[in-house]
């Protein structure tokens, strides 16, 4: 089992784990948004358009994009980091229209809580490369040098 789980973790490496468990937990965000979904207060503006369980299924593609996205490499996964920030970009756009609007003043913190939490970290995981590396070898970095 733990040499499986060895090749299936050099497979990923480390931004295609953060994927992995990313997508994952946007597909169970949005089966839970099916089956027990949450108060409608300050997501008025996206149920005008469609019911929540349509905006659901919109956490769970992105997140079945998002998993698949763990398995391809590096350059291509760029598709997962968006597919990933799709959903809780919208959401917070949401929450912060609401509250805009006065609404539902919660949705500040709740717009806040998305960006932060949810965007911010997916962005930056975004920007990091495959082996955590520095952009250029250190012997060639000369102090003083311009590059």
């Amino acid at each position: 089992m733990s040499a499986v789980a060895r090749r299936v973790r050099a497979r990923l490496g480390p931004r295609g784990a953060f994927l992995f468990f990313m997508g994952i937990g946007k597909v169970c965000w949005g089966v839970g948004l099916i089956q027990e979904p949450p108060s409608l207060q300050g997501l008025e503006l996206l149920t005008g358009f469609a019911p929540l369980h349509c905006w659901a299924w919109v956490w769970i593609l992105a997140g079945t994009v998002t998993f698949g996205s763990a398995w391809v490499p590096f350059g291509q996964d760029r598709f997962g980091f968006l597919a990933a920030s799709v959903p809780p970009a919208l959401w917070a756009f949401v929450y912060g229209w609401a509250a805009l609007l006065g609404e539902y003043p919660r949705g500040v913190f709740i717009f806040l809580w998305y960006i932060t939490s949810h965007c911010g970290v997916i962005w930056c995981a975004s920007r990091f490369s495959p082996g955590g590396g520095r952009a250029r070898p250190a012997e060639r970095a000369v102090e003083g040098s311009p590059d």
